[in-house]
C-alpha cells in the first residue's frame, strides 16, 4: 500500500522545508517575525523619504537575536551554520534589500574582515561590540572611479615612523555615516592592505549621499581620508593583497544569493493574493490563462532559485562552496529576482507602482543588489574563466 501524499503547499511547491531542521525553522521563523513586526510596518513610509531612521535601535536588535556576525564563532557572534545564515538573509530581504545590507555589510565584509583576517587584540576590542550591534561597521572598497577593477584603488596608506596615514575617497559605502568602525583598503609599498579605522579619528569623515532612487531604507556615504593617522596596530595583519578584500566580498555576495529570493519571494506572494482577488471581466484574474502563466513561471524561478542557495549554503557548511559558484549563485539569483518582480507588478497593474504594496520597492532595490558586489559582467567573466580557462578580464 503506498503511502499517502502530502497536500501540496503553494508556499513551498518543492518542500524544500524537508531539507531544514527545527534549529533551521526556528531561526528562520525568528527573523520573519522581528522583520514583521520592526520593518513591514514602517518601511514604505522610511523608503518614499529616503532614510532610516531607527538604523542604530535596529543594528541593537538585530544583534539580540544573533544575526550580526551570525555565521561566524566566538566574540559573541552565533556561530549559526551557512544555511541559517542565509535562511536570515531571505527573510531580512523579504522585508527591505536596505535591511539585509546593513546585515551583510555588518556581518560579511567588516566582521568578517577583522575575524578572518584581524589580529587578536582587533577582534577583542571590535567583534563582542559589532556582533551586540552596539557599534555599525562599513567596508571601504569601492572608490569613484575604481568598482569592479579594485586594484587599480587610488587610495593608499603610507608608513611615517611607526604610524600609518591614509589618504583617499570611498564611494557607495553602506552604513558609512552612522559607522563606529571601517574597514578600508588602501594601497600600500607592500601591496593591498586593509585597516580598522575609528570613525573618530581625525581626518576621516562620511558625508551621506543623498537623491538615490535605490536602497533608499539604507544609510549610503562617501568615506573621505585626509591624512588619517593610525597606529601600526589599525593594520590586519594576516593578509596582503587582494585576497582579502575579495574573500569578504565572496561572503557577502553568498547572502546576497539568499537574499534576492527574500525579494522575489515577497513580490510574488503579492501578486498571487492580488491576482486572487481583482476582478476584470467579471472574475478574479487569477482565473485567467495568462495570468495563471505568469505565476507558475515565476514560482518555477523563485523557488529554483531557493534550492540553488540551500545547496550553495550545504556546499559552504562543508567547506567546499568555491568562489565561482557563489558567482553562479549571484548572478542567477539576482537576475531572475528581478524578472519576478517585473512581472509582478504587470500583474497588479497600476496598483503595481504604489507604495501600497512592496513590488515596485523591491524591483528599484534589487537594481542596486545586480551591480553592488559584483556586476552581473564580473560574474558572467568569472564563470566564463572557470569554463574555458582563459581570462577575459582585460
Amino acid at each position: 500500500m503506498s503511502a499517502k501524499l502530502p497536500p501540496f503547499d503553494a508556499a513551498d511547491p518543492l518542500g524544500i522545508d524537508d531539507l531544514l531542521d527545527p534549529e533551521d525553522l526556528a531561526i528562520r521563523d525568528t527573523v520573519r517575525g522581528w522583520a514583521a513586526d520592526r520593518v513591514l510596518p514602517y518601511v514604505a513610509d522610511w523608503y518614499e523619504k529616503g532614510e532610516l531612521p531607527q538604523i542604530r535601535e535596529l543594528a541593537r536588535e538585530l544583534g539580540g537575536i544573533g544575526a550580526l556576525g551570525m555565521s561566524l564563532t566566538g566574540y559573541g557572534c552565533a556561530g549559526a551554520s551557512a544555511v541559517q545564515y542565509g535562511l536570515a538573509c531571505l527573510e531580512l530581504e523579504a522585508a527591505d534589500s536596505g535591511i539585509r545590507s546593513l546585515v551583510s555589510v555588518q556581518g560579511s565584509l567588516a566582521m568578517y574582515a577583522i575575524h578572518r583576517f584581524g589580529s587578536e587584540e582587533q577582534k577583542r576590542e571590535w567583534l563582542p561590540r559589532m556582533a551586540a550591534g552596539e557599534v555599525i561597521g562599513c567596508f571601504g572598497l569601492t572608490e569613484p572611479d575604481h568598482g569592479s577593477d579594485p586594484a587599480s584603488m587610488r587610495t593608499h596608506a603610507k608608513k611615517d615612523g611607526d604610524d600609518w596615514v591614509l589618504n583617499g575617497r570611498k564611494m557607495w559605502i553602506t552604513n558609512g555615516s552612522v559607522a563606529g568602525v571601517a574597514v578600508v583598503w588602501a594601497q600600500t609599498e607592500e601591496g593591498i592592505r586593509g585597516f580598522v579605522v575609528p570613525t573618530g579619528t581625525p581626518g576621516f569623515s562620511a558625508p551621506e549621499i543623498k537623491h538615490k532612487w535605490s536602497l533608499r531604507a539604507s544609510v549610503t556615504s562617501e568615506l573621505v581620508l585626509d591624512d588619517v593617522r593610525l597606529p601600526a596596530s589599525a593594520a590586519l595583519p594576516e593578509v596582503i593583497g587582494l585576497r582579502g578584500p575579495l574573500s569578504c566580498l565572496s561572503h557577502a555576495r553568498y547572502g546576497i544569493v539568499w537574499g534576492a529570493m527574500g525579494a522575489a519571494r515577497s513580490s510574488f506572494e503579492s501578486a498571487v493574493e492580488y491576482a486572487k482577488t481583482r476582478e476584470q471581466f467579471g472574475r478574479p484574474i487569477g482565473g485567467f490563462q495568462l495570468t495563471q502563466a505568469k505565476l507558475a513561471d515565476m514560482a518555477v524561478e523563485l523557488h529554483k532559485g531557493i534550492l540553488l542557495a540551500h545547496h550553495l549554503g550545504r556546499r559552504m557548511d562543508a567547506g567546499r562552496l568555491r568562489p565561482e559558484q557563489v558567482s553562479f549563485g549571484k548572478l542567477n539569483n539576482v537576475r531572475e529576482a528581478i524578472e519576478i518582480c517585473r512581472t509582478a507588478r504587470t500583474i497588479l497593474g497600476a496598483n503595481g507602482i504604489s507604495l501600497e504594496y512592496p513590488v515596485m520597492r523591491h524591483a528599484t532595490n534589487l537594481e542596486s543588489v545586480l551591480t553592488y558586489e559584483g556586476t552581473v559582467e564580473m560574474h558572467q567573466l568569472v564563470l566564463g574563466k572557470a569554463l574555458t580557462g582563459l581570462d577575459a578580464f582585460r
